[in-house]
């Protein structure tokens, strides 16, 4: 193990992930600066121009072009990476799909933050949450170690023959992008052989086997185009679990599609993404020096959706508490329906309350995350609450 992994490094989210790119060095590299993600290709432009990858580095104009060129480029069977956040991953929304239907597995960064309006600058998931029907693999992170290990792995679920499809790999502004912790990265030499060659299907520049890509679709083959996509995700939990049972024998860190924290024996557990799920824990361990059986699990995989790990969880518990750091004006947090829908696969449901906490980046505390559990167990928790906030 010692021989695989490297020293100990201090780093902020967005230099490891750039680091991990280093380590790829993918073909090519087409991005648009915008806050909080700006650093992670700044800092990759750095190892570009000190010749340390030979990855092609594209300055475009919008973040629309960064994900056209990106596309066009996996598509020509190059490897492929860029980064966005906020209304970057808005302004790629058009070709957000395209990508997916191409089959074409970019690998792009997500540095959460706010949509506007009104402008902010901080955390919150409406950027990804408005992308979560686009076809794209989603991954979360809860700090720095892992949003470098996800940019790792991304690509190695995405490039799968069984999935092709583009991922997206999620980390929270501000909270990991700028914040330095304490990283364990690998040697290169082993996360390139653990990522492989990229070996394009299909790539355009084949001109022996010519094709083409993104024609018109009509109605007889646009539905069987789709649900092609839908076996492709559904093939990629399994890939998703083996691909993190594999980076587990070269890097000590296990991952699973829902990772878990004290809900063996919990009655109440909670439902949460991203960096929310360290501060959750703590709040959990201080509930359970209280006397009270919670736990919590965070979705390490969001697309395809784990329905049937999170079942497995939510199995015989009394109250799911759904953690969403989005909300869909005029209904629920966007996380809560698919929870609910995943608790269905029991033969009994829990009760189930959604709470929307820390938009715009509101702060939310281990304090506050305590509040909204002893808020179910003491019934006083409505369908949908928010955190924070008062009338």
């Amino acid at each position: 193990m010692s021989s695989k992994v490297g020293k100990d490094i201090a780093i902020n989210g967005d230099g490891a992930v750039a680091l991990a790119w280093k380590q790829m060095n993918p073909d090519v590299c087409a991005a648009y600066p915008i806050t909080p993600q700006t650093i992670i290709v700044e800092d990759f432009a750095k190892y570009v121009a000190n010749g340390e990858v030979s990855t092609e580095f594209v300055d475009v104009e919008s973040e629309h072009s960064a994900l056209t060129l990106c596309t066009t480029s996996c598509a020509a069977g190059a490897r492929t990476f860029t980064a966005t956040a906020s209304q970057g991953l808005a302004y790629m929304w058009e070709m957000l799909p395209i990508t997916a239907s191409m089959r074409t597995p970019v690998m792009m960064a997500v540095a959460n933050r706010t949509v506007s309006g009104p402008i902010n600058i901080n955390n919150d998931h409406g950027d990804v949450m408005s992308a979560r029907d686009t076809s794209w693999i989603s991954l979360f992170s809860e700090n720095v170690q892992e949003a470098y290990d996800m940019s790792i792995l991304g690509p190695k679920i995405a490039e799968n023959p069984d999935v092709q499809l583009p991922v997206l790999v999620n980390l929270d502004g501000f909270i990991l992008t700028h914040a330095i912790e304490r990283m364990t990265p690998l040697e290169s030499s082993v996360v390139k052989e653990f990522v492989g060659p990229f070996k394009p299907v299909h790539p355009l520049l084949d001109v022996d086997h010519p094709t083409t890509h993104n024609l018109m679709d009509g109605p007889l083959f646009y539905f069987p185009h789709k649900y092609q996509m839908v076996i492709a995700m559904e093939k990629a939990l399994g890939v998703a679990q083996d691909a993190f049972d594999e980076f587990a024998e070269i890097s000590g860190r296990r991952y699973h599609l829902v990772e878990e924290y004290m809900c063996d024996d919990a009655d109440t557990i909670a439902v949460v993404l991203g960096s929310s799920f360290g501060t959750m824990k703590e709040a959990v361990d201080r509930l359970r020096a209280e006397g009270m059986k919670v736990g919590v699990c965070m979705p390490r995989v969001y697309r395809p959706w784990p329905a049937e790990q999170l079942a497995k969880i939510m199995k015989g518990k009394k109250n799911v508490l759904v953690m969403d750091r989005h909300l869909s004006v005029g209904s629920y947090g966007p996380m809560f329906p698919e929870v609910c829908a995943a608790a269905t696969l029991n033969d009994k449901m829990p009760h189930m309350f959604n709470f929307v906490y820390g938009l715009g980046g509101a702060d939310t505390q281990v304090s506050d995350f305590m509040g909204v559990y002893k808020q179910v167990l003491e019934g006083k928790a409505d369908k949908v609450n928010f955190v924070g906030v008062h009338e």
